[in-house]
């Protein structure tokens, strides 16, 4: 698998031949062969549909996953400590304090027995020892970062009590209550409005500037992605198929999934027309075609992309894209500089 070079020559996070697998008859491939780095400070967005294992990629970097059902294998390490050794306190050191989580649907991540003030004090003490007074004087701080009006008064909300966008800044606050170094957005918009969604972005994107954090973000939505990113990486069926910059990426998509995500998006649609979406649906992960997963999909698939493995084009500032037609057209250029 060819890896997504950080920025830096130290990175943050550096993940190598990751593969999950979940138990079953037959089993699950979650995730299959995903290399990237990640520097400090950087933001790298995760392109792809539904089931294409951006959030199983997430959890994973957490541990979250149920480990008497899940086979992880490849190598994990984030701020120079290998996540897959870590065991009992120093992995519990790790969420939280190390690396935190954005959850898709705050309603269900936040506990509805405990108010907004209560949970983010609860880990500002677990993982930096402060006493109760300290955590939730830490609390309102987080609440004011998020820009959650009236945050004295929010502190003694349950999470019923506050809207979508209000819940999601005090998700916001609680992630990012220990100052991790690392911070995953699952989908972190998914579920709000427009306006209240613009919003978040911007508010991420600010903290992340202001708080030095490296991002992991993960998303179906392109205009989302472009918003919040550096890098893009296009997941298809557990694999990485395309990535470079954002500016690359959607400028110049080089594997025809990058191109059929670009394609389907509403910017630039002409009222009234038909998008021109992807057709088919996503290979079942407990049974991947041989080759490109995307062939079955792919208009422009021949009898080469049944074969593994598929050839990689590479271009510089780590961009790279694994598709048949791509390292042909890059033989061919470089044939016909030559003549």
């Amino acid at each position: 698998m060819t890896p997504l070079p950080s920025q830096s020559d130290t990175p943050l996070v550096r993940v190598h031949d990751l593969s999950v697998r979940f138990a079953g008859t037959p089993p699950v491939h979650a995730v299959n062969n995903v290399s990237f780095d990640l520097a400090p400070g950087e933001v790298l967005g995760i392109l792809g549909e539904s089931g294409s294992g951006k959030s199983v990629t997430l959890k994973t970097l957490l541990r979250l996953l149920p480990e008497r059902k899940t086979r992880i294998t490849g190598t994990i390490e984030v701020d120079g400590q290998d996540v897959l050794s870590l065991q009992g306190r120093a992995l519990a050191d790790h969420r939280g304090g190390v690396a935190s989580m954005i959850f898709q649907d705050p309603s269900l991540a936040l506990d509805p027995v405990y108010t907004i003030g209560q949970q983010i004090a609860e880990t500002v003490i677990r993982h930096e020892g402060a006493s109760k007074t300290d955590a939730m004087a830490r609390a309102l701080e987080m609440l004011e970062l998020v820009r959650i009006p009236s945050a004295r008064r929010r502190l003694d909300n349950y999470p019923h009590e506050m809207s979508g966008g209000m819940r999601q800044r005090a998700m916001i606050a609680l992630a990012l209550a220990c100052r991790p170094k690392l911070l995953l957005a699952d989908e972190p918009t998914t579920a709000l409005d427009a306006t209240v969604q613009i919003q978040i972005l911007l508010l991420l994107r600010d903290l992340q500037q202001e708080l030095g954090m490296g991002v992991i973000f993960v998303t179906h939505d392109i205009g989302v992605a472009v918003e919040v990113s550096d890098r893009l990486a296009v997941m298809y069926a557990g694999s990485f198929v395309e990535t470079g910059s954002v500016r690359d990426v959607i400028r110049d998509a080089r594997h025809p999934y990058s191109k059929g995500l670009l394609a389907a998006n509403l910017v630039g649609a002409v009222p009234g027309t038909r998008l021109d979406a992807v057709p088919g649906a996503p290979p079942a992960l407990s049974a991947l075609p041989e080759g490109c997963s995307f062939a079955p999909r792919c208009a422009h698939a021949e009898a080469a992309c049944s074969a593994s493995p598929i050839p990689v084009w590479t271009g510089g500032d780590g961009r790279w894209a694994r598709c048949v037609q791509a390292s042909r057209a890059e033989a061919m250029a470089g044939a016909g500089g030559r003549s």
